[in-house]
């Protein structure tokens, strides 16, 4: 398999299935930013941080790529003409979503109540946390821009508003563990 095929070269991407779209259609731009996160994520697994929390990262990533893969399927090219689905992978379950909320519950179960907004930063494992999570509310918003056109199962569309959220516990995870200093974000009060 070559990794370039020139097929691309005029400003097109073929869809899983064939369809051709432009570089810059929002399925590429949604499925394209799931590819970033999953990226940062894998730095994110690079640090010295926990095993666990690197084996639910690992795990992530591996949904991440379903999540991928969904997406990158065009709608009309989903079932094929015997009627069974195109992708033979399995879906994002209700099962991968309450993996995170557990996550988030046993890691919130660890730490100090927040009681403000906190300022990203304190340690680079931490905003490299940060970084993370605001691109994964990227994803979000472009797999929901892209739902308001052409429908995308639900449980991507939660699984990835919730790995936005232990992304950000995670964040508060690495800092307590790496003892780093959170800022709290206190308004300034007007005149």
């Amino acid at each position: 398999m070559k990794i370039y095929t020139k097929t691309g070269d005029k400003g097109t991407s073929a869809l899983y299935g064939g369809t051709r779209v432009p570089k810059h259609h929002i399925r590429l731009d949604a499925y394209g930013t799931i590819d970033e996160l999953n990226s940062w994520i894998g730095l994110i697994r690079d640090q010295k941080i926990d095993n666990p929390s690197k084996n639910t990262l690992l795990t992530i990533q591996n949904k991440l790529f379903t999540v991928g893969a969904i997406l990158a399927t065009a709608p009309e090219k989903a079932i094929l003409k015997n009627g069974k689905e195109r992708l033979s992978i399995s879906r994002i379950s209700n099962t991968d979503i309450t993996l995170l909320e557990n996550n988030i519950d046993d890691m919130e179960k660890q730490l100090p109540q927040m009681t403000h907004f906190i300022l990203p930063g304190g340690h680079t494992t931490v905003s490299y946390c940060h970084i993370t999570r605001t691109i994964c509310r990227r994803a979000e918003r472009m797999i929901s821009f892209l739902n308001e056109n052409e429908p995308v199962d639900e449980n991507v569309l939660s699984f990835i508003n919730r790995l936005s959220d232990y992304l950000f516990v995670l964040a508060r995870k690495l800092s307590f563990d790496l003892k780093a200093e959170e800022i709290k974000w206190i308004p300034e009060k007007k005149g």
